[in-house]
């Protein structure tokens, strides 16, 4: 069971990020598509977003492997 419910919890956090991800993908995209100037200062925060997604799955797999 305790199996179980830790590759539920791992599957449920890399849709939510990966889901995540792409929002900001497209938000990314959409911005430098009616502002293409603005590129420079927007890859910087789109690096930081999704650096940050990142670390919250990968935090979440540390602590369901601590819990196992």
């Amino acid at each position: 069971a305790k199996a179980f419910a830790g590759a539920f919890g791992i599957a449920l956090a890399v849709i939510a990020a990966s889901t995540a991800q792409g929002k900001i993908a497209v938000s990314y995209m959409d911005g430098v598509s009616r502002n293409p100037g603005a590129q420079k200062g927007m890859g910087t925060q789109l690096i930081l977003s999704l650096v940050f997604v990142e670390t919250l799955v990968l935090f979440t797999v540390a602590i369901i492997f601590v819990k196992l």
